[in-house]
């Protein structure tokens, strides 16, 4: 692909093919020009390409879609279970290199929202940490 690309380029400007340098081993403007216009194409689609891939590929469900993680626990150094909601359905995955699987699956337990805002409502964990260091008698 890149040597038809080439051919083209060099058929689009032949004058640029035939371009003689001034003095042996300096560059002509031609030649810097040609690598210039070069350069800038090859941008150019790398730039394209990225847009593609964000535009039209694989892409997740957003905080309003249908599905979203829940948590997730290491359970080896490259392996983990990850609790995904499916709608009403959660559903444990078990995720190593090169294999992804069900575990489980089971309904979404009632309580799960209240579960979400009680953690969201605990204090950071810093904030925790200096509350333990001050009741231990730290400064």
């Amino acid at each position: 692909m890149t040597v038809r690309f080439a051919l083209g380029l060099i058929l689009l400007f032949p004058h640029f093919a035939h371009a003689v340098d001034a003095l042996p081993g300096t560059p002509s403007f031609g030649g810097l020009f040609q690598v210039f216009i070069a350069l800038v194409i090859v941008i150019a689609a790398i730039a394209g390409s990225a847009w593609l891939m964000r535009r039209f590929g694989p892409t997740q469900m957003g905080p309003g879609g249908a599905m979203r993680v829940i948590g997730g626990v290491m359970i080896g150094p490259r392996e983990r279970l990850v609790l995904v909601e499916v709608n009403d359905t959660w559903l444990i995955i078990g995720v190593a290199p090169g294999n992804v699987s069900a575990v489980h699956s089971m309904p979404r337990p009632p309580h799960a929202e209240q579960t979400a805002q009680a953690m969201l409502n605990q204090p950071a964990f810093g904030e925790w940490l200096k509350e333990a260091w001050r009741k231990r008698g730290g400064a």
